[in-house]
């Protein structure tokens, strides 16, 4: 179970004041469950999960996971995979080497991590792009193999922010689909930043806003 126990944090503005961004927020997700957040553009969801991760610092609070408080763990001893709307693939990389990355970084073998990267791209439907440049792929094409390189880790946690805004609407509906079901397959913990309520319906067991840094629940 991931958890996040009274994040404080603010947000100091170039030039200003700094004002409170959340205050105090606590969400728990457990294992295979989705939880959504929603909000308006600058209301700390990105934030929540960049402190998910361990890329950015709470002022108070803690982040832990199956009862270890991981707060002062750096993002790679985490377990954790975040995926942002980019996708954030490595250009000068191949499709295959994108995806073996993680494993790579865990010090798998190459040979190894390349060899469960082809088998990762198959169950997407990837094969035929193994050797492609990332750059070469459609939107959808690129999420499918974003996802599998968070997926080939085995994260404990995946950390979504808007990661279906620049796609249209039927392959949204198509990613959606196979997001939920990998999900619940690899029981994942998994935090959904969205703006779309419909979709956080869709995936998630329960939704909250964040708004003056608070969490509301929706359901």
């Amino acid at each position: 179970m991931l958890e996040l126990q009274s994040i404080v944090k603010e947000w100091q503005p170039p030039q200003g004041v700094a004002r409170p961004l959340l205050r105090g927020v606590s969400v728990s997700v457990a294992a295979g469950e989705t939880v959504a957040l929603l909000g308006s553009s600058g209301s700390g969801k990105s934030t929540l999960l960049r402190i998910a991760a361990g890329l950015e610092a709470a002022d108070a609070g803690s982040v832990r996971m199956d009862g270890q408080d991981i707060t002062a763990l750096p993002p790679e001893r985490r377990g954790f995979a975040l995926m942002f709307q980019d996708f954030a693939l490595f250009p000068h990389l191949n499709v295959q080497d994108n995806v073996a990355f993680g494993l790579v970084e865990q010090r798998v073998p190459r040979k190894a991590a390349r060899d469960q990267a082809v088998a990762m791209l198959a169950r997407f439907g990837l094969s035929a792009y193994t050797h492609s440049k990332v750059w070469q792929l459609s939107g959808g094409e690129q999420q499918r193999v974003a996802l599998a390189r968070a997926l080939i880790t085995r994260p404990r946690a995946l950390l979504l922010d808007e990661p279906f805004s620049a796609l249209d609407a039927d392959l949204r509906l198509q990613l959606r689909a196979e997001f939920k079901a990998h999900i619940a397959e690899h029981r994942m913990a998994t935090l959904w930043v969205t703006h779309d309520e419909a979709e956080a319906r869709a995936v998630a067991v329960r939704g909250y806003r964040l708004q003056d840094g608070v969490f509301c629940p929706i359901w």
